[in-house]
């Protein structure tokens, strides 16, 4: 049987094998994603101006100035008024900024 035809099975009309087979290919999959998932999950964000505040411990006026500097530009998603921050990258780009010789208020 295909994989399509035993995902149409009701589940007492399963033998032994057919169920392992299906929980096997499954588990593959499972395993995939999960590997795919761990790149992203030393990744993390932070929302909003508030986020950013707290992330580089500044006030608002500073986080506001160091957005529209320019220098976070690469780790900043924003549509509308809602504003995601990749903070590792954000982080990263202050770092150099500040090694390149442009001033960055933290």
């Amino acid at each position: 049987m295909t994989k399509d035809q035993l995902l149409k099975l009701p589940l007492w009309q399963y033998t032994g094998e057919q169920l392992l087979e299906l929980l096997d290919s499954r588990n593959a999959k499972d395993n995939v994603e999960s590997e795919s998932s761990a790149a992203t999950a030393k990744r993390w964000f932070v929302y909003g101006i508030e986020g950013l505040c707290e992330l580089l411990q500044c006030s608002k006026a500073t986080a506001h100035r160091i957005k529209n500097s320019g220098v976070i530009k690469d780790a900043i998603t924003q549509t509308g008024r809602k504003i995601i921050i990749d903070a590792q990258l954000a982080l990263e780009l202050i770092q150099s900024s500040k090694k390149g010789g442009r001033k960055c208020k933290k």
